[in-house]
């Protein structure tokens, strides 16, 4: 089943450009929906200025005039990029659809989760340390894989990935979020011109860890996949450096993996190989949990 309706998560802080394209691109190979949200954090109605003036405290009109700039500033930006974004869907002959969502930043997990349930796949990016949201956006992937029951594809705010799924990356170890991951990449992995299965053991010489490579390839074959097995062996390295490595010796574009979750004083936190590929991550991830 291809995708047929993409959630892309766009605002106003550079870096949007790569999400956006990104997204126009698997809109284009599926002729799909791309609906964008956009996102953003009004200025907070500030405590206003007081000035003394015959004993009585007054409201400032230079605090309100401020208010109000910042405000109009926020909603320029947001119609000059929906004026971009529909012009690139017109050029790309693809269906868009734009909605916007001007409120507190700890709304917008609940709002993304909630609107991603509504779409086959979800674009977001990795968050920029020098965005004003930064904390917000950190944890914005992971909540939405948890919580919408849909794939997410997550983007590097850094460089400018404009072709997504020639040479793919599987990061297989057999559990049920990688199954997951793969089923819903299906898409993207058919018209690929090379997929790789990666599977991590501790040392060398895993068998199991080898025939389960061999076996997922042998799996995607039957979906007239062709699928390289590769196993490699950890020896003390970090699975998430492994798998990034691995990335850029074979030119790979795209990475295929699971969300893990381990539950920590009612906290859910991504397992370590899966928080280290976002973390440290140079081409798009797909996720799944």
């Amino acid at each position: 089943m291809a995708f047929k309706d993409i959630l892309v998560l766009l605002d106003n802080h550079p870096g949007y450009e790569s999400r956006l394209e990104v997204a126009l691109s698997l809109a284009r190979q599926s002729d799909a929906r791309l609906v964008a949200l956009y996102g953003f954090e009004l200025p907070h109605t500030r405590s206003p200025a007081l000035c003394l003036a015959d004993a009585i405290y007054a409201p400032s009109d230079a605090s309100h005039t401020m208010y109000e700039r910042e405000r109009d500033a926020a909603f320029d930006s947001a119609a000059n990029l929906e004026a971009t974004f529909r012009t690139a869907t017109r050029r790309a002959g693809i269906a868009g659809s734009w909605e916007i969502w001007p409120e507190n930043p700890k709304d917008l997990i609940g709002l993304v989760t909630t609107r991603a349930r509504y779409a086959d796949l979800a674009v977001l990016g990795q968050a920029d340390p020098d965005h004003p949201l930064f904390d917000t956006l950190a944890k914005l992937p992971e909540m939405v894989m948890l919580g919408s029951g849909r794939p997410v594809m997550v983007v590097p705010y850094a460089g400018q990935p404009r072709v997504v799924g020639r040479r793919v990356m599987i990061a297989w170890n057999g559990g049920r979020e990688a199954a997951r991951a793969v089923a819903d990449a299906l898409p993207l992995l058919k018209p690929a011109e090379a997929v790789t299965v990666l599977s991590v053991s501790d040392k060398g010489g895993d068998e199991t860890c080898d025939e389960a490579a061999r076996r997922l390839a042998a799996h995607l074959a039957q979906h007239g996949i062709r699928a390289t097995a590769e196993q490699f062996a950890a020896m003390g390295m970090e699975v998430g450096d492994i798998i990034l490595s691995r990335v850029a010796d074979l030119g790979c574009d795209l990475v295929v993996m699971g969300g893990y979750e381990h539950s920590r004083t009612r906290e859910l936190i991504l397992g370590g190989a899966t928080r280290g590929v976002l973390q440290q991550m140079t081409v798009p991830v797909l996720m799944s949990h």
